[in-house]
C-alpha cells in the first residue's frame, strides 16, 4: 500500500496550491479519503474529507470556502485545491485512506508554507 503526496511548496499569502495523492495497493474507490494537516507544535487536524460513494465532502470551518477536495477513482488520486492561503495554513499535509473496521493508510506528507 502506498499513498504518495505531491504539490506542496512555498506560496505567498493569498496564493493557491493543488495537492495530489496517488494511491496504490488497495481498492481506492471503496475508501473514504481525507487530507489532514499538522503544524509544528500542534496536533494533526482534518483539512478535508470525501466519501467513497457519492463524493460527499466535509471541511472544518477554518478552510471552508477556500479548500476543495476531489477524487478521481479511475486514477486512484485525491486532490486538495487550496485557495486564498493564509500563514495559518502552513503545515505538513497528509493523505489518509479510511475503510470502516480496517487500519487507516497514511502518506508521508507534503509541506505547505505560506509566507511573504
Amino acid at each position: 500500500v502506498q499513498l504518495v503526496e505531491s504539490g506542496g511548496g512555498l506560496v505567498q499569502p493569498g496564493g493557491s496550491l493543488r495537492l495530489s495523492c496517488v494511491a496504490s495497493g488497495f481498492t481506492f474507490s471503496r475508501y473514504a479519503m481525507s487530507w489532514y494537516r499538522q503544524a509544528p507544535g500542534k496536533e494533526r487536524e482534518l483539512a478535508a474529507a470525501i466519501t467513497s460513494v457519492g463524493g460527499n465532502t466535509v471541511y472544518p470551518d477554518s478552510v471552508k470556502g477556500r479548500f476543495t477536495i476531489s477524487r478521481d477513482n479511475a486514477n486512484s488520486t485525491v486532490y486538495l485545491q487550496m485557495t486564498s492561503l493564509i500563514p495559518e495554513d502552513t503545515a505538513m499535509y497528509y493523505c489518509n485512506a479510511h475503510y470502516p473496521g480496517r487500519n487507516d493508510y497514511w502518506g508521508q506528507g507534503t509541506q505547505v508554507t505560506v509566507s511573504s
